[in-house]
């Protein structure tokens, strides 16, 4: 018997920041949970960053890292990126789908933080395997997409049933962010459950790009000027002006 996509191999990434801002802000911690069948017990490795850069006390806020504990036990950005981008690679050859929550987000700012320490890119990293993402942001906005409400990470766990302790941690938040991919699978078997994760991949682009467009006109209509990429699971460079 084959074992679904959503009970079998899966690895999350999650990071924690300076910021929101994918182009300036920097990554103060990271980390990797490879779980090799829903269930057996999850592999889990940690990063933490001295990113050069003052945390702002609304970063802080959130993780809980402050400039000291990351000066006196964080490494140095360039090692670090290298590692992440290698770990990730790993994954792919391996053939285990990434769950990256708002994967445009993290998955961005690695990928600068490569272009900046390592004057390399997350593409390159990948260049030899496929880049196989699981958003769990992406499949529930499309899969139940007229339910109320928002859709944080702790919003899902509360709707999935999935325990989320210590959110805010990089550890903690892949974890849980697996296993709402999990119950998402389970929950809307009928519908994926003869999609393979390559196909999921190439269809969250789309419905991705639908939910920003949607989000773009709502915002229109608000008379809010923000801006939504349609881009998944990287955003594109920004071009620099001459």
């Amino acid at each position: 018997m084959t074992t679904n996509w959503y009970e079998g191999p899966l690895a999350a990434f999650d990071t924690e920041t300076t910021g929101v801002d994918v182009e300036q802000d920097r990554i103060v911690s990271a980390a990797l949970v490879v779980q090799d069948a829903a269930g057996a017990r999850p592999r889990v490795t940690r990063w933490l960053v001295n990113p050069g850069i003052p945390v702002p006390e609304g970063a802080t806020a959130v993780h809980g890292l402050t400039d000291e504990h990351l000066q006196r036990n964080g490494r140095w950005p360039s090692p670090v990126m290298e590692e992440l981008g290698r770990a990730l690679a790993e994954q792919s050859a391996a053939g285990r789908p990434r769950v990256v929550m708002n994967a445009p987000f993290d998955l961005t700012i690695l990928d600068r933080e490569l272009r900046r320490h390592r004057a390399s890119t997350l593409g390159r990293y990948l260049e030899r395997t496929s880049l196989c993402v699981l958003d769990p942001r992406v499949l529930d906005k499309h899969l139940d997409r007229y339910r109320k409400g928002r859709r944080t990470l702790a919003d899902l766990c509360a709707h999935y049933e999935v325990e989320l302790e210590g959110a805010h941690d990089a550890a903690a938040d892949a974890t849980a962010a697996l296993e709402v991919v999990r119950a998402v699978g389970r929950r809307f078997a009928s519908r994926l459950e003869r999609l393979s994760p390559a196909e999921l991949h190439t269809l969250q682009a789309v419905w991705h790009a639908a939910q920003a467009r949607g989000l773009q006109a709502w915002f229109a209509r608000q008379g809010t000027p923000e801006l939504v990429d349609p881009a998944w699971p990287l955003r594109p460079e920004l071009r620099k002006a001459a």
